[in-house]
């Protein structure tokens, strides 16, 4: 059984069997360790299909035993789910004046000044009369648990989620996928491509159109002792900054060194000053910013640079934008000596053009026509590169005549890649709007909320909403020419209903990584029963330590009312909290819950329920601290013992935090009470508590998924530019598109090929 490919298999709604399906007999009987494998998996919330079923009992058993192990894994049921409270859906009456009263006892000496009470394993004292200790698994005070539970509850789930074969002919599929996927890779994606990169050759004449993918291919080249053959996928200065930084600080994208120490001190930050980690975190990512190469990898950097087939100019050009970060490279990297060796000539020559700075820039030229406020030497300069047009189009047409600008931009637009005219698309109107919030989410771990451009003031609303329009209509006329030039053979084809809810996945860059699922962000799922179980897991392979991750959520009321469920308030209106927890024990982690009752809710009219989970002690989410939430037709038990309120079978999404995540705190999803549904979003954040979230931000990201093309719509203009004519079952259509091949967003991007 092969661990890795059953783990990415997972991801997809699948099981890896390293068999052929022509060695699959479909009149074989049933064998006892097939029946048993199954019925685990219905125990955690799975079935299997027909053709999964049939093979199954082609299987050894020791494989199934490892497959069932795996997934196991994957569900955390070797792990601690006790919470700090005992049947924690029954109030204890905590209040804060407990702990104010348990402070002054411990203050005053407990037993010692004739106190009557209790002292713990932890050394607090907890007066009689206060906390009801028979209730708790650890300290009520200091949130140290001293009990942990090896169960979880199993097979309470109303809805099967059904698995599909995955056989190495899939597997490769999905590596190729994801290696030729037009969009960027999310956190899920880029970790099942390193992990199929230890297990599949690369293939030998695969595009890589992804900067940021090509990134981890080229490391395993590198790691391979296959450097040389890395250059190919090296065409400026700028990939080899890309990957030289990726290699340093393990993000795909170059971020400068000011602002990630500026993103540390924010996550470092808290609002106790004793606890306050600033100068000293700063300090410490200062140090591990400083650069260090060994000779080997200053060799290869300087072939790479003496390779590549830019001009000096071209390349000096290039680097300029990251010129401080460059210079600092040269530096240590020692590309001046190795660029006076013979045969590095023309290392040499970038390196004089750099530092005598004898070259212009594109961007320069355009700013200053910008600056003299010629329009026509601006769209000139901008169709010689329409991705940076692209990028630029809403500003530019507000400063200069709109019309001109989109004829500019539409003889040009067939150059672009689809997404980012499918991106230009999506928040066109919202960025003509005036009234509008808009959201900038750089990869630094916080969201911003932007102002709308001083120039709309300057428009009416029609014209607003025409240039908005326009746009639209420039990429529904490129697609469809794009559409009409792919040869097909279909006449029919089915859109799953399901798809016209999930928005297409473009610059998201979901951060978080989704083990048991691919789910694209905005995708909605429907709440079957009256409760909703939030979870949250973390310190798994940690020793036991003080680490304290929050789960919360928001409820929000009429008349502008809110309310939070929190480590403050553990039960509000149609919420109850499981108990603050602020250390972990050793390996195993532990949990926190939040249970949502829908009719309390709909009884208070309540609007939406937002999700969230931060780090309140200093620093980022914890590595892989698992959140999401359960729901059932069924009523989910809690345990009287423990407290244990996990079962697998009712999980609907969970996913979790990466080793590189820069958040502080996490949105990751909004219960729309009306509706009975929840939304799964992600929208990071730096504040220390729920408090900090701010709610114009969380309706602003709302919005944007709202106004997203979404997959049905895209397929839908595919019909219509190919005439194929859409049919209502996947049984008569020459080609069928279902929920189960949207759970691969590289498949997806795949319509959004040039």
């Amino acid at each position: 059984m092969n661990w890795t490919l059953t783990a990415v298999a997972l991801r997809y709604h699948a099981v890896y069997l390293n068999i052929s399906r022509e060695e699959i007999d479909k009149h074989a009987k049933a064998t006892v360790p097939g029946m048993a494998f199954v019925a685990r998996l219905r125990e955690n919330g799975f079935c299997v299909s027909e053709e999964l079923l049939h093979a199954l009992y082609t299987v050894s058993a020791d494989t199934l035993a490892g497959i069932t192990e795996c997934i196991y894994s994957m569900m955390g049921i070797d792990l601690n789910w006790a919470p700090l409270l005992k049947q924690w859906d029954v109030p204890t009456g905590e209040s804060s004046v407990d702990h104010l009263i348990t402070l002054m006892a411990n203050l005053l000496g407990g037993e010692e000044a004739g106190i009557e009470g209790t002292t713990l394993r932890c050394g607090h004292f907890i007066p009689q009369g206060t906390f009801p200790l028979e209730r708790y698994n650890g300290c009520p005070f200091c949130g140290t648990p001293f009990q942990t539970a090896d169960f979880v509850f199993k097979g309470q789930g109303s809805k099967l989620k059904e698995l599909r074969l995955f056989t190495e002919v899939e597997m490769k599929s999905t590596f190729s996928s994801l290696l030729s996927s037009v969009t960027p890779l999310d956190a899920t994606q880029k970790d099942s491509l390193q992990q199929l990169l230890t297990q599949y050759e690369l293939p030998t004449e695969t595009d890589i159109p992804m900067k940021e993918t090509a990134m981890l291919v080229i490391d395993t080249l590198v790691e391979n002792r296959r450097a040389q053959e890395a250059s190919a996928l090296l065409k400026t200065p700028m990939d080899i900054l890309r990957y030289l930084w990726y290699k340093k600080t393990g993000h795909l994208q170059i971020i400068e060194p000011k602002t990630l120490i500026a993103g540390t001190k924010r996550v470092y930050r808290h609002f106790r000053s004793p606890l306050d980690m600033v100068q000293e975190a700063a300090e410490n990512k200062r140090k591990n910013l400083m650069l260090k190469y060994s000779r080997r990898t200053c060799h290869w950097v300087a072939l790479w640079m003496n390779a590549l087939p830019l001009s000096a100019r071209q390349a000096a050009e290039n680097m300029n934008p990251k010129r401080g970060m460059w210079v600092r490279m040269i530096r240590a990297l020692r590309l001046g000596e190795y660029s006076r060796k013979p045969g590095m000539e023309h290392l040499a020559e970038i390196l004089d053009v750099f530092y005598k700075q004898d070259y212009t820039t594109w961007q320069g030229r355009v700013d200053r026509a910008r600056f003299e406020n010629d329009g026509d030497k601006v769209l000139s300069l901008l169709k010689e590169r329409p991705g940076l047009f692209a990028r630029c189009l809403f500003a530019t047409m507000l400063r200069f005549d709109y019309d001109k600008v989109l004829g500019a931009f539409h003889a040009v637009a067939d150059k672009l890649p689809a997404r980012l005219l499918l991106s230009l698309a999506n928040t066109a109107e919202n960025y003509f709007d005036a009234d509008a919030t808009r959201l900038a989410r750089p990869i630094t771990g916080t969201t911003y909320t932007l102002p709308p451009n001083k120039l709309l003031v300057l428009y009416d609303e029609e014209t607003r909403m025409q240039m908005a329009n326009k746009v639209k209509e420039i990429y529904l006329s490129s697609m469809e020419r794009r559409f009409a030039a792919q040869t097909t053979k279909s006449m029919t084809i089915y859109i799953d209903p399901k798809l016209y809810a999930i928005p297409v996945s473009v610059g998201d860059r979901a951060t978080t990584i989704q083990d048991t699922s691919c789910a694209l962000m905005g995708t909605r799922f429907p709440v079957e029963g009256d409760a909703v179980r939030l979870f949250m897991q973390w310190g798994k392979g940690l020793p036991a330590q003080h680490l304290d991750m929050d789960l919360s959520c928001r409820i929000a009321l009429p008349d502008n009312q809110v309310v939070e469920c929190a480590y403050y308030s553990l039960t509000t209106v149609g919420a109850k909290h499981s108990g603050d927890i602020r250390s972990i024990p050793d390996k195993v982690g532990t949990a926190e819950y939040i249970e949502l009752s829908l009719p309390e809710l709909e009884a208070a009219h309540a609007r939406y329920v937002t999700f969230t989970t931060n780090a309140f002690s200093c620093g980022t989410l914890s590595p892989n601290l698992v959140v999401g939430w359960m729901n059932s037709a069924y009523p989910m038990k809690v345990s009287e013992e423990t407290g244990v309120a996990y079962d697998p079978s009712c999980v609907q999404h969970m996913v979790r935090i990466s080793e590189g995540n820069l958040s502080k705190g996490l949105v990751f999803g909004v219960l729309d009470v009306e509706k009975r549904e929840i939304i799964w979003l992600e929208m990071p954040f730096t504040a220390q508590t729920i408090q900090g979230v701010d709610s114009t931000s969380i309706e602003a990201l709302l919005n944007k998924l709202q106004s997203k093309k979404t997959i049905g719509e895209l397929l839908e203009l595919k019909a219509k530019a190919q005439h194929i004519k859409l049919v209502d079952t996947a049984d008569e259509a020459d080609e069928s598109y279902t929920y189960e091949w949207a759970l691969n967003p590289a498949e997806v991007s795949k319509l959004l090929l040039p």
